[in-house]
């Protein structure tokens, strides 16, 4: 048993591996229109306020870019990270971006394309003079800043809310409850991250311990990456299914988020990358 939870987090990249000798499938994402005029929330809409531009200080040449198993430090803390209002448009870049870590800021990463090879979508959270500022994989509770050009944005109309304590999951699409269903969660060791992150790409699992099933695999990493072992150390918070309920609205998993099967395949079926996900107390 303990052998078969240790599989219960998605593990570092490239993404074409998942647990020892598991292999995964890339699932591109979408690319969509440029974004409206800035404004203080995505859900205002006002007069349009002059203001002066700010500066975009130049990337150096060995400036890190984000990966599967590192987000460089510098970034901000996401302000709102409990908050459960729906972002509703993604950002995807178009070449390596310099991160910020405030409107007119300074770089800290590059954002690209790719990551191991999945299109990247990261929920935008905020904008400011012009800038706006996103969810970053990699990493919890953290976000980064970019200014205009070299990207262009996605609809995203689904969101997932874990309440914790509950050991519920709830989908909303557009707003609205589609389904609900319970969840097996993180051990105390290793508890499943609060806050808000997404869901990055999907993988192809070989193994009944998965029941067949692909996963989600989530911008957010173990808050104590010591707490998983050893072989799943740079991994991955995902979302899937197991070859058994007996779990469900339980503390055993190492971080991931389990459901039923069908659950699963009905949220393949309809989530993208880029898709908002909450966990709350």
């Amino acid at each position: 048993m303990a052998a078969a939870l240790a599989l219960a987090v998605v593990v570092p990249p490239p993404l074409d591996r998942i647990g020892a000798g598991d292999r995964t499938k890339q699932v591109p994402g979408a690319v969509g229109a440029t974004p409206a005029a800035p404004a203080t929330r995505l859900s205002q809409v006002g007069p349009v306020v002059a203001f002066a531009p700010l500066p975009v200080r130049p990337a150096p040449a060995n400036q890190p870019a984000i990966t599967y198993t590192r987000s460089p430090r510098g970034f901000p803390a996401d302000g709102q990270s409990g908050s459960t209002t729906a972002l509703t448009r993604g950002l995807h870049p178009t070449r390596p971006l310099p991160l910020y870590d405030a409107p007119g800021g300074h770089p800290r990463a590059f954002l690209t394309p790719k990551i191991s090879g999945v299109n990247v979508t990261v929920p935008i959270v905020k904008q400011d003079r012009g800038w706006v500022a996103v969810l970053l994989p990699s990493a919890n509770r953290r976000i980064g800043w970019l200014p205009k050009g070299g990207w262009s944005t996605v609809s995203l109309r689904d969101q997932l809310i874990v309440a914790r304590g509950a050991h519920r999951m709830t989908w909303l699409r557009d707003g609205k409850r589609k389904r609900t269903w319970p969840v097996t969660l993180g051990t105390g060791r290793s508890p499943t991250p609060l806050g808000r992150t997404f869901v990055l790409g999907r993988a192809r699992l070989y193994g009944s311990v998965y029941a067949n099933t692909d996963v989600f695999a989530l911008g957010a990493v173990p808050d104590r990456p010591d707490s998983v072992p050893t072989a799943l150390r740079g991994a991955h918070i995902g979302i899937h299914t197991w070859y058994h309920d007996g779990e469900l609205g339980k503390n055993t998993s190492d971080g991931c988020i389990r459901l039923t099967r069908n659950g699963q395949r009905e949220l393949l079926a309809n989530l993208r990358p880029g898709t908002p996900v909450v966990v709350k107390p």
